[in-house]
């Protein structure tokens, strides 16, 4: 099973996660809402690894952050999209009241969600963390660069152009599925089915 991290002001249920949930089966994908709260939102994941046989992990931008985060303690094969490296440094300017983008709901950016990402905050990698991580060099949110450094040992593609959203993401679904093949157990390719439902699906 294949747990997705959304990213920043985000939902489970976007683009990528509907392009890898027809990719590999709907019901071998999770895709939660995070609470806002980067302490909360890390407790949530943890718990899902816990109740679920999770084989891998797929985070885009700040749950590229989380990823990285829970495998300090317990590796899985992980795909990064136009993950975010030092989110404290970079959500410094948005401080305040923000809003979901996917439905609108409030949150707020205080100095204590900055202090908590600094505390998830990784110095370096380890060898046994396996990490495919997809960058476009056109993003507009992030310097494409702070992640090709950071995760320079691990296997990175970088393409020109592009934006935060990463372009044509469908186009990079077989890639993932083979890297994911390459990198589980014989017994894990056959990624098992969700036995109960997390959440119900959004219309975004």
């Amino acid at each position: 099973m294949i747990l997705f991290v959304h990213g920043f002001g985000s939902c489970g249920w976007g683009q990528k996660s509907l392009a890898l949930r027809r990719h590999f089966g709907v019901d071998r994908l999770l895709a939660p809402d995070l609470p806002f709260h980067p302490d909360r939102a890390i407790a949530h994941l943890r718990g899902i690894l816990e109740r679920y046989s999770v084989h891998a992990l797929v985070g885009s931008s700040l749950g590229g952050f989380y990823a990285t985060a829970l495998n300090a303690h317990a590796p899985r094969p992980t795909v990064l999209i136009n993950p975010v490296v030092r989110p404290h440094e970079l959500l410094k300017d948005y401080l305040g009241r923000q809003a979901r983008w996917c439905d609108g709901a409030p949150f707020e950016v205080e100095p204590d969600y900055l202090a908590d990402l600094r505390q998830l905050q990784r110095v370096s990698l380890t060898p046994d963390e396996h990490y495919l991580v997809l960058l476009q060099q056109g993003d507009e949110v992030l310097d494409y660069r702070c992640a090709a450094d950071f995760y320079r040992a691990k296997d990175v593609i970088t393409e020109a152009g592009g934006s935060h959203r990463f372009e044509r993401f469908s186009r990079q679904l077989p890639r993932i599925a083979g890297w994911l093949r390459e990198e589980l157990a014989p017994g894990q390719r056959e990624l098992p089915r969700v036995m109960n439902t997390l959440e119900q699906p959004r219309g975004a």
